[in-house]
């Protein structure tokens, strides 16, 4: 293999848990490995990320990089790290998630190469659909005591739960199933080893034993070999929660996070998070991101492994072509923006980029009439407090439509619409307000 990948995963502090020989395995031979998706909603989140740049690690290593969307699993729900049990969804909310995060998996992973180790994505609902219940528990529920499962974390904290809500058969049985996922792929793909998040070892191991219970007797044990390594569950050091930020999750498809809102999320993160960050996000070699680093602590004002950082997974989650859309819309309120850099904003990102900024609905037959600037500035949107401090300002010159500057004779029409929709008034270089018409 052109790559360690366990020492590479290692310095990056992507490594939590491993199963003796699962390093041997990947250094001996192209293994193909798994991770699961949940399909709880049509996309994923940055939250998702670790997994996909774990598979994306899988197939620059030489290795075959396996991402299950879990069809059938998603109508159970998994118990892991959850306090109550979660909802179930129909069949056609399912469905649609389903086809969603197939969608944003293959702006990852080439489903389509002829690469020998070329990425397959694979839905557990096309080998479970067909599985009787009877089938089910005499082949599979035969194989792991309860004993077994009741020994898992994820069992044993929700029985153990103050709420008293305990926990129910279908979610019990999760284990079971993602295990026999395991085996499913192990024989029909080669499939030896399973990745994931901390929270997910129980699973992940009950797949292994079972794998190793169905070959049992048969002369196969020695073959039927397989591993299990997972992640650390990634956290902020101020002990709130990754991946959200005040608006809520941060997704990885645009039209639920602009690429501005998502570039500045990393460009917000601590020092402290930003060093984690940068080795588990990107994919810098250790020199470089040791530089990074260094020259970070001489001058932390510059905010250059933050920059770096947000450059980095927003080229990788969206494109070059977005992360300069993204660093435009972001010197639109701290730099030297023009009038086109602000035509060239969609409506998403705009309201994005002035969120907390005063705003004011208008009619558009006002528009259509011609709304003179003095009535704009005042009396219509109450953004200066009289007609009088309107003229003086504009006197000043300090009055910009559209990052243009306008004078006291100025009338606003339809053509000063950006997205046929938003006018931007500013006093000065920070006072802005946005003009919102009907």
């Amino acid at each position: 293999m052109p790559v360690n990948l366990v020492e590479e995963l290692r310095w990056r502090g992507m490594v939590h848990d491993i199963m003796p020989g699962t390093e041997e395995q990947l250094e001996k031979e192209m293994t193909s490995c798994y991770i699961g998706f949940d399909p709880t909603s049509d996309s994923l989140h940055i939250g998702s990320l670790v997994p996909i740049i774990l598979l994306v690690h899988l197939y620059r290593s030489g290795h075959k990089p396996v991402a299950l969307v879990g069809g059938a699993t998603g109508m159970i729900g998994d118990p892991s790290g959850k306090s109550d049990e979660r909802n179930l969804l129909d069949e056609a909310t399912l469905a649609k998630n389903v086809a969603g995060i197939k969608g944003v998996l293959s702006r990852f992973l080439d489903f389509n190469s002829t690469a020998v180790n070329a990425p397959v994505l694979v839905n557990n609902y096309d080998w479970m659909k067909d599985f009787s219940f009877i089938d089910f528990a005499r082949d599979i529920g035969k194989r792991i005591t309860v004993n077994y499962m009741m020994s898992k974390d994820s069992v044993k904290k929700r029985l153990s739960a103050d709420s008293g809500v305990g926990m129910s058969f279908t979610e019990f049985t999760y284990q079971l199933i993602q295990g026999y996922d395991f085996y499913h792929l192990y024989k029909t793909l080669g499939c030896k080893l399973q990745m994931g998040g901390s929270d997910q070892w129980g699973n992940i191991t009950t797949g292994t034993e079972l794998i190793r219970r169905m070959y049992a007797g048969d002369g196969n044990e020695e073959v039927a070999k397989a591993f299990a390594m997972t992640c650390p569950l990634i956290t902020k050091a101020d002990g709130s929660k990754f991946g959200k930020s005040e608006g809520g999750n941060v997704w990885l498809d645009a039209d639920k996070t602009s690429p501005y809102k998502f570039y500045q999320f990393w460009l917000n993160t601590s020092d402290e998070d930003a060093e984690k960050y940068i080795k588990i996000f990107t994919f810098l070699d250790k020199e470089t991101i040791d530089t990074l680093i260094e020259e970070h602590k001489e001058a932390p004002h510059l905010r250059l492994l933050q920059k770096r950082l947000a450059a980095e997974v927003t080229t990788f989650v969206h494109s070059e072509e977005e992360l300069e859309s993204a660093l435009k819309a972001s010197e639109i309120l701290f730099g030297n923006s023009s009038a086109d850099d602000l035509r060239a904003l969609n409506e998403k990102t705009f309201m994005d980029v002035f969120e907390g900024v005063p705003q004011a609905e208008i009619s558009r037959n006002i528009i259509d009439e011609g709304l003179d600037l003095i009535g704009a500035l005042s009396a219509q949107t109450n953004f200066l407090k009289s007609n009088g401090e309107a003229r003086r300002a504009l006197k000043e010159n300090s009055i910009s439509l559209n990052k243009d500057k306008v004078g006291e004779d100025y009338v606003i029409t339809a053509k000063d619409l950006i997205n046929d929709k938003f006018i931007l008034l500013q006093r000065g270089k920070k006072n802005y307000f946005v003009l919102k018409v009907n």
